[in-house]
């Protein structure tokens, strides 16, 4: 019979969507015994899951232009924090141009360190030896900034 037929499609039809699923999706659609009520389900969830991410773009963005240097924080932790937050923006694809992670992370050092940033602009491969002798302690924090500022 017709019903019969329709009945043996929304049970393989149920079984497809089913197998395709996460585990914790399945564990909250697997009740559904219709195919098109469970499809419908999952495209809540999914949806759901779209506003989730969005939410989470919007505080990463949030985070990046409210991001400052702390006070008493190593040059190191400052770019390590920096990367941190740059590694879970691009998770999420999102995009900045390379002039404003540039521009973000000189911008936001503290005044004391505005001579350094020119001096490490300036300072290529083969002259970080020839560093003023006050920076000589910083090469390796050097090193860090020269990298973010001239691959990107």
């Amino acid at each position: 019979t017709t019903e019969a037929i329709q009945a043996d499609c929304d049970v393989k039809a149920t079984n497809v969507i089913l197998q395709g699923l996460p585990p914790e999706v399945y564990a909250l659609v697997s009740t559904h015994k219709v195919a098109k009520e469970l499809w419908e389900r999952i495209q809540m969830l999914i949806q759901g899951t779209s506003l989730t991410k969005q939410e989470r773009e919007c505080k990463l963005y949030d985070e990046f232009n409210k991001f400052v240097y702390r006070k008493g924080e190593s040059l190191r932790d400052y770019y390590l924090r920096f990367l941190l937050l740059l590694n879970d923006m691009n998770i999420y694809n999102m995009k900045l141009e390379q002039f404003q992670v540039n521009t973000k992370f000189l911008n936001t050092l503290p005044p004391e360190w505005s001579k350094f940033v020119t001096d490490v602009k300036l300072v290529n491969t083969k002259s970080l030896n020839t560093l003023p002798p006050e920076w000589s302690k910083f090469v390796t924090d050097v090193k860090l900034v020269r990298d973010l500022h001239t691959t990107n």
